[in-house]
């Protein structure tokens, strides 16, 4: 069986660019939803995942920061969001299950996991949003939504950013 792909690509001039491109894609988002970030330190991953939080309604007295020693943080809102960071993992050095996240893929909430890369690629199912984001001056961001899946495929055909 094949999984249906669609590519947006889309130039961010800053954080509020990303931030705001992030809140529409969260605002689509159904519960179950996979979203994987990568991009290298300082790309812009945290700054999309605050937009995606934004677009769930996560209560503004909730600071959306990366998970980087604690490894998940949890939020309120439309939809809980669960934000991983799995940085100072090494690749391939864990599987979802012994991280506990096995059991958050295809449930609710949305999951966001920054540094999919860690994992083992058996390990991620084949439906779900993958995120590129990559530097191309020092304030601009290229970014790359990779739809894998009907839903998410859907999601980037009706997403219309610019009225977020």
């Amino acid at each position: 069986m094949s999984v249906a792909i669609r590519q947006l690509r889309f130039t961010s001039d800053g954080a509020a660019d990303t931030r705001r491109l992030a809140t529409a894609v969260g605002r689509r988002l159904a519960d179950g939803s996979l979203v994987l970030l990568e991009g290298e330190l300082g790309s812009g991953k945290t700054v999309f995942a605050q937009g995606l939080a934004d677009g769930l309604a996560v209560p503004e007295t909730y600071v959306v920061t990366s998970p980087t020693y604690t490894l998940v943080n949890e939020y309120p809102g439309r939809l809980t969001l669960y934000h991983v960071d799995l940085y100072r993992l090494p690749t391939g050095a864990a599987d979802l299950e012994s991280l506990g996240l096995a059991d958050q893929i295809g449930l609710s909430g949305v999951l966001v996991i920054e540094w999919p890369d860690r994992l083992p690629p058996a390990e991620l199912p084949p439906e779900h949003l993958q995120v590129r984001l990559v530097p191309s001056a020092p304030q601009t961001r290229d970014i790359e939504l990779i739809a894998y899946g009907l839903p998410y495929v859907d999601l980037i055909d009706r997403l219309d950013f610019f009225s977020a």
